[in-house]
C-alpha cells in the first residue's frame, strides 16, 4: 500500500488530509499556543512519568475528606478507557473561553465539557455512515465495545484551533476499519481530509502473511497504547483480541508534514508480540521510543551485531530508532524469554518509563529507563545500551530487582522526586528510591491498602518539589475507590473514597485502565459511563 498520508497517495481524502496539516505547520509559529497546566498526552509527558509538578491548589494538609471530595459527575455514552486530556483557556465558537477537558469512549464518540462546570461544549461521533463501534472478538479485554481505546494526542499548534488526533475502530457488516482522526479543538469537526484509514504492510513470513508479506487486518487489532507525538510524526502501537492469532506486532508513524508511512513490525517472521502496555502510551526520551513487546516469537539465534537473526523481538524491551526509518536500535530480554513466553508471563503488561538524567556517586551521568511486567521483576535498562540477549548468563542490564514487584505488573508506573512508583497485582503501592543513579531494593514506603487486579497505575500532582501526592484507583466491588497518598511516604493515607459519610464520593466502576488526571485543583476519573470530578469542596 501507499503511506496513507503521502502526497501521491491515489486516495484524495488522505491527500486533502496532507495539504491541511502542512498548512497547519506553516501557522505554527505564528499560533505561539502554550499552557504550562496543559495535559495534552497520556501520563502528562512522552517520557510517561505520570507528573503534574505545576499543581499549586492540591495540598498534604487540604486533600482529606472534610475539605476534599467528589464535585461532579459527566454522563458519556460508552466505557472510558482512555486518560481524560485537558486545555486551559480555549475559545470556543460562540461559547467563549474555556478550560477544556477531552474525553473518549468506546461508543466511538468524542467529548469537550467545560473542565470547571461539566458543561458539554461539543460532541462528535467518528462513526462512518451505518458503521458501529467493533464487537469484543470474544474477548474480555476491552469490553463491551471497541470503539476509541487510545488516549489521544493533542497539539495546540496544528491546525486553526489545535487538533486532537485519535484512533477509532468501527464495523460494518463483517468489516472492520481502524482511522486515524484529526479533529478541531474548538469546534470538534473534521480537520479537511480527516479521517485516514490505517493500512499497512511489512516484508516477513509471519502470522497473516502473502508473498512475503505481513499484512496489517484491521479487525485482529486494537490500538491500546497511548498515541505519541514526537517530532511531527504520529505513532501508533498495536494489540491483539486477547491471544487470539493470528496477529504480529506493528508500530506505524505518520508524518504530517510529508504524509509518509514509517511502518514497523517486530515479529514479522514470527507471531504474537503484540504491544498493549496497560494502555500506557509509547515513550520517548525526545529522539527514540521505548517500548515493551507481549508474549511472542523471539529468535535465540543472533546475528553479528547481537540482534535476534529473523528480526523477531517477542517478550522484549526495545528502543526504536526514528531518525532515518523506524528500526529496532536497541533491545533487552530476559534470559528466560522463551520460557516466560510460553507460560503467558511476559514484559508487555507493563509500560515503559524514560528517566530523569542520573548521576552515581561519582558524578557520572545515567541516562536510564524503566520497565516491569508478569514476572515481578524491576527492570533498570541504560539507554545507551539496554543489554541485549544472554542465554547462559544472569542478564546483562544496568540493574534488575527480582521478586520486587510480587503478583506482577498489568499497569505502568510514575516518577516523582527520585522515587518510583508500582502498583502490582494483589499488593500494596510500592515506592522505590534511587541512590546514586540506582534502586534500592527494597521499597521505600508502601500502602496500607492492596489492589486486585489489575493493580494500579499512579499518577502524581506536585508543586514543584513539594506537595508531592500519589493518587492511584483501587478496583473494588462495587464500587472503586480512589486513594491520595503522601509521596514521601505512601504509608500515610491524606485521603480516599470511602472516608466521607454516606456515599458522597462513590463514582461507580473506573474502567479497566483507568488512571486518574490531576490539574488546576481537580482529580478526573473516567469510568464505565461518565467522568466523575474530584477537588476541594466549597469553591
Amino acid at each position: 500500500m501507499k503511506p496513507s498520508f503521502a502526497s501521491h497517495d491515489p486516495n484524495p481524502t488522505n491527500t486533502r488530509l496532507l495539504t491541511v496539516l502542512c498548512l497547519a505547520l506553516f501557522l505554527m509559529g505564528a499560533l505561539g499556543l502554550a499552557s504550562a497546566t496543559d495535559v495534552v498526552t497520556y501520563h502528562n509527558d512522552i517520557y510517561r512519568t505520570g507528573l503534574n509538578s505545576k499543581e499549586t491548589a492540591l495540598t498534604l494538609t487540604n486533600v482529606n475528606s472534610n475539605s476534599f471530595g467528589k464535585l461532579f459527575s459527566i454522563a458519556v455514552d460508552g466505557v472510558i478507557d482512555a486518560e481524560p486530556l485537558y486545555l486551559e483557556a480555549v475559545s470556543i465558537p460562540g461559547q467563549g473561553t474555556h478550560n477544556v477537558l477531552y474525553v473518549v469512549t468506546e461508543n466511538d464518540s468524542v467529548y469537550a465539557f467545560d473542565a470547571d462546570t461539566g458543561a458539554q461544549l461539543w460532541h462528535t461521533s467518528v462513526l462512518g455512515q451505518g458503521e458501529a463501534p467493533s464487537d469484543t472478538h470474544g474477548c474480555g479485554q476491552i469490553t463491551p465495545e471497541i470503539g476509541i481505546t487510545s488516549t489521544p494526542v493533542i497539539s495546540r499548534n496544528i491546525g486553526a484551533n489545535g487538533t486532537i488526533f485519535l484512533v477509532a475502530m468501527s464495523k460494518k457488516s463483517s468489516t472492520y476499519f481502524q482511522r486515524i482522526h484529526a479533529l478541531d479543538l474548538a469546534t470538534g469537526k473534521e480537520q479537511h481530509g480527516s479521517p485516514v484509514t490505517v493500512q499497512a504492510k511489512y516484508p516477513g513470513t509471519g502470522d497473516n502473511s502473502q508473498n512475503g508479506q505481513v499484512i496489517f487486518d484491521p479487525g485482529q487489532y486494537a490500538e491500546r497504547s497511548g498515541l505519541l507525538l514526537l517530532n511531527h510524526v504520529l505513532y501508533t502501537a498495536w494489540t491483539s483480541h486477547c491471544d487470539q492469532r493470528p496477529y504480529t506486532s506493528w508500530v506505524i508513524g505518520y508524518d504530517i508534514k510529508t504524509g509518509k508511512q514509517s511502518v514497523l513490525n517486530v515479529t514479522a517472521n514470527g507471531n504474537e508480540g503484540a504491544i498493549w502496555q496497560a494502555g500506557a502510551g509509547l515513550a520517548s526520551d525526545g529522539s527514540n521510543i521505548f517500548v515493551l513487546t507481549g508474549n511472542g516469537t523471539f529468535d535465540t539465534t543472533l546475528d553479528g551485531q547481537g540482534f535476534p537473526v529473523n528480526g523477531d523481538f517477542g517478550n522484549a524491551f526495545l528502543k526504536l530508532s526514528t531518525t532515518s526509518k523506524l528500526a529496532v536500535a536497541d533491545y533487552f530480554t530476559m534470559h528466560d524469554t522463551v520460557h516466560e513466553s510460553n507460560i503467558d508471563q511476559d514484559l508487555g503488561s507493563g509500560g515503559a518509563m524514560v528517566l530523569p538524567v542520573m548521576k552515581d556517586a561519582g558524578g557520572n551521568p545515567h541516562s536510564l529507563a524503566i520497565g516491569a511486567g508478569k514476572d515481578g521483576r524491576i527492570y533498570l535498562v541504560d539507554r545507551n545500551n539496554l543489554g541485549k540477549f544472554n542465554p547462559n548468563n544472569d542478564d546483562a542490564i544496568y540493574q534488575e530487582l527480582d521478586g520486587a514487584l510480587p503478583g506482577g505488573i498489568w499497569s505502568t508506573s510514575a516518577y516523582f522526586k527520585g522515587s518510583v512508583y508500582f502498583g502490582p497485582v494483589g499488593n500494596r503501592l510500592l515506592q522505590f528510591k534511587f541512590s546514586n543513579a540506582k534502586l534500592l531494593t527494597s521499597p521505600a514506603s508502601k500502602s496500607a491498602t492492596s489492589f486486585t487486579y489489575p493493580g494500579s497505575t499512579p499518577s502524581v500532582s506536585a508543586n514543584g518539589t513539594k506537595n508531592g501526592i500519589v493518587w492511584a484507583i483501587e478496583h473494588s466491588d462495587p464500587n472503586d475507590v480512589l486513594h491520595a497518598y503522601d509521596a514521601s511516604d505512601l504509608s500515610k493515607e491524606l485521603y480516599n473514597t470511602n472516608q466521607a459519610q454516606g456515599q458522597r464520593d462513590q463514582f461507580g466502576t473506573a474502567s479497566h485502565f483507568g488512571t486518574p488526571m490531576i490539574v488546576n485543583g481537580k482529580v478526573y476519573v473516567g469510568t464505565r459511563n461518565n467522568v466523575t470530578v474530584f477537588g476541594l469542596l466549597g469553591q
